[in-house]
């Protein structure tokens, strides 16, 4: 009879063993979407005119440009001011640098914005990504409380088999030691 109850503790403990080995199971298989995902974001498919407006508008916000322009100005005001008649091609109030200064400006501001607007594209896809992320480790810790949960369960279903037993195997006990105690008399 013992080892009929011991095979059973061991059933039951085999039975435990595959429940979690199926919650593993199964949360790997409902992760796999996200990490997939993850590991392989979709190609960003971009226009000449996408790649244009990034490189004008990462060589409008730099140094280099700014550095660049402020050298291309002194020297248009110099020349402008230093030189004598005809030789001069914008004389002083540099209107034709003004008109270009308003044109680049012009051209400029909505590259600038397109640029930007594909910087915000990237920033919700990164979002996004961050939200599959935190979604995952929802489901970790969802998975981890079902497990702690079912570990619980088991383990009390476990202690409560065990002290069932223990209090049959004391009354058998009890029984055979008052049948001793009343063949002594």
């Amino acid at each position: 009879m013992e080892n009929k109850e011991i095979n059973q503790l061991m059933s039951d403990e085999n039975d435990h063993l595959k429940k979690l080995h199926q919650i593993v199971k199964d949360t790997i298989e409902e992760e796999q979407l996200i990490v997939n995902n993850l590991l392989n974001p979709p190609e960003e498919m971009i226009t000449k005119g996408q790649k244009i407006s990034d490189k004008v508008a990462r060589f409008g916000g730099s140094w280099v440009f700014i550095i660049w322009f402020l050298i291309v100005l002194t020297f248009w005001i110099i020349y402008n001011s230093a030189a004598s008649g005809k030789a001069a091609f914008d004389p002083y109030p540099f209107i034709l640098m003004n008109l270009i200064l308003s044109c680049i400006a012009a051209l400029q501001a909505p590259i600038i914005m397109m640029s930007q607007n594909r910087q915000e594209e990237k920033d919700r896809m990164r979002g996004e990504n961050d939200y599959l992320i935190n979604l995952k480790a929802e489901m970790e810790i969802r998975k981890l409380h079902l497990k702690m949960d079912l570990l619980l369960e088991e383990q009390i279903k476990t202690i409560y088999d065990t002290q069932s037993k223990q209090f049959i195997l004391l009354e058998e006990i009890c029984e055979k030691l008052d049948r001793l105690e009343s063949k002594q008399k």
